[in-house]
């Protein structure tokens, strides 16, 4: 009867060490510049990498939370930035961005909060 308890707790403590599976966007910025830094090390050989594609997701879908947020408040009158139509952020704009921030608070930040803090000082409203 021990036994069948003790085995009946071990897929719950799988699942709670398994990291979950975080949504596109909410990647750090020390990862998602970690993840930048190998691929620049790997030259040429990065073209191949699926971490490419990976990391275009994440930024993509931290600027389409940040746009449906922004309509959100626009929509209540209080946008929190003002870019122009069309927007574009260049890869250099993002990832100066995101190296502007603190070596030590890159961890705590995610894409989405980055993407949010990169239009309100790039384009705040007057």
């Amino acid at each position: 009867m021990k036994m069948k308890r003790a085995l009946a707790i071990v897929p719950l403590l799988l699942a709670a060490a398994a990291p979950a599976h975080a949504a596109p966007g909410d990647m750090s910025v020390a990862a998602f510049l970690a993840k930048v830094d190998a691929l620049k090390a790997k030259g040429i050989a990065a073209m191949f990498s699926s971490d490419i594609k990976m990391l275009k997701n994440e930024a993509m879908a931290a600027g389409l939370a940040y746009k449906a947020r922004l309509e959100r408040e626009r929509a209540a009158g209080k946008p929190s930035s003002c870019p122009p139509k069309p927007t574009k952020v260049t890869q250099d704009m993002w990832l100066n961005h995101l190296n502007s921030y603190p070596a030590g608070q890159r961890g705590q930040i995610n894409l989405h909060r980055a993407m949010a803090d990169l239009a309100v000082r790039t384009w705040p409203c007057r």
